[in-house]
């Protein structure tokens, strides 16, 4: 694997990294946000 293949494998990982730490911190807001709003009920 060359150096340019290396660096842009490392660049997808990246991205691919925010994309599930973006989707698991939305998955944590809205079930606080759920829980918030079942407990004001």
């Amino acid at each position: 694997m060359t150096p340019e293949e290396q660096a842009e494998f490392e660049r997808r990982r990246k991205a691919r990294n925010y994309v599930v730490a973006g989707t698991l911190l939305f998955f944590v807001v809205l079930f606080y946000a759920i829980t918030i709003v079942r407990m004001g009920d």
